[in-house]
């Protein structure tokens, strides 16, 4: 594998762009590809204040699929996955794309009549998914503790077998790569400090590597949009939280698939070197704190020795939180901005990884033509002022 620092051109930024992205994550990056890809624009910056895909791209836990329950959801999600499906190819990049199966396990009557719920849902809507009872569970995946005696007994999962994992970092490089071949300007180190405007349109974005005058800004910075929004006099309906995430020693193959649970609450899958990613919820003050705390580990160790006692002796390698932006309906905001020339695409909470091509697919093109693409039109900002929300809370798997 050709290592990253040969696969894009580290330019000084130019003094002006047609289109400036804030943040060079997945879906910054995934923007400008596909704003060049779909819609012929090169003269982009992308403007990442660290370094490229360091922030929640590097913190995710990499699940995919598109089992939510709303139509709006399911229709943007779903077109991420399909997007998914062939995007190795596409970018010519192996992305360590495995679709492996995601459950989602259901402990109570609660938790079955939503997934049930969910799987009718995502039936009307073309998406696979089925219900399975606790014996199908243990044959699929045979080291989950489905016995009645359980604190949280399994009484049932849904399964989307087209979801599964992709490498993250593969990912990034993939999609930073083709950006550049299409002359897109990747600028790292590079924080963006205010914005100008004039006549409510914004003109320029002042950075610490100086002005660079934009005819369009798109902000995708996940957890410190609302901060970047603030700086343009505009109050985003975000919180932002650190979500944790550990990793453990590196063991034989045991886990042939993604296991998600909300009532005891921790989400694992087995990477292709071995090691268990486990996911846990996020915690509940605001922060950017990249670090999280101990009480959320030790209740995401209880949850995964609940589900899984063959890893009782497994020893944690690291642990880590990345920031994610959550919105009132825990869905995600995608559109224009009250300042003309000004995009914002955030809020998308723990879900941000799997909807990396998606996002970047209609983000440009809201940017490129100025008005949202049919599967963002939803989510616009304005629907927190009609009340017309797309409430995710059960489906978003996470407790937010």
């Amino acid at each position: 594998m050709t290592h990253p620092d040969f696969l894009w051109r580290n330019p000084e930024p130019r003094p002006s762009y047609d289109v400036v992205i804030v943040g060079g994550g997945g879906h910054g990056l995934a923007t400008a590809y596909y704003l060049a890809r779909n819609h012929g624009l090169t003269n982009v910056a992308v403007l990442e204040r660290g370094w490229l895909a360091g922030g929640n791209m590097a913190r995710n836990t990499t699940i995919i699929r598109s089992n939510y329950l709303w139509d709006e959801s399911a229709a943007i999600y779903e077109h991420s996955l399909k997007l998914w499906e062939g995007l190795s190819a596409e970018l010519d990049y192996d992305l360590q794309f495995s679709q492996r199966g995601v459950l989602n396990l259901a402990h109570n009557l609660g938790d079955v009549r939503e997934g049930r719920r969910r799987v009718n849902a995502n039936r009307l809507n073309g998406v696979d998914a089925e219900w399975l009872d606790a014996d199908e569970v243990r044959k699929f995946c045979p080291i989950v503790n489905v016995s009645p005696r359980a604190r949280y007994p399994v009484m049932g999962a849904t399964l989307q077998r087209r979801g599964g994992i992709a490498k993250h970092d593969h990912v990034a490089w993939a999609l930073a790569r083709r950006a550049d071949a299409y002359g897109i300007d990747l600028i790292q180190g590079c924080e963006v400090t205010g914005f100008e405007i004039a006549n409510n349109r914004v003109t320029a974005v002042r950075t610490s590597r100086g002005r660079i005058a934009a005819g369009k800004v798109a902000l995708a910075a996940a957890g410190h949009t609302s901060v970047l929004a603030a700086h343009a006099g505009i109050r985003l309906p975000l919180q932002s939280h650190p979500l944790q995430a550990l990793v453990s020693e590196l063991l034989e193959p045991v886990l042939d698939c993604v296991v998600m649970s909300n009532a005891v609450h921790v989400y694992v899958s087995q990477a292709h070197k071995g090691e268990l990613v486990m996911g846990a919820g996020i915690d509940a003050y605001n922060s950017y704190g990249q670090r999280g705390g101990v009480h959320v580990i030790e209740a995401q160790m209880a949850a995964a020795l609940e589900l899984f006692p063959i890893f009782s002796r497994v020893r944690v390698l690291r642990t880590w939180a990345g920031i994610v932006d959550v919105s009132p309906d825990a869905s995600p905001v995608i559109g224009r901005t009250p300042v003309d020339g000004l995009y914002v695409n955030a809020g998308w909470g723990t879900g941000g990884f799997k909807a990396t091509p998606g996002s970047g697919w209609v983000y440009a093109h809201t940017i490129a033509h100025d008005r949202p693409h049919p599967l963002a039109e939803p989510f616009a900002l304005e629907r927190f002022g009609t009340g017309a929300l797309i409430d995710e809370h059960g489906a978003a798997a996470v407790a937010h």
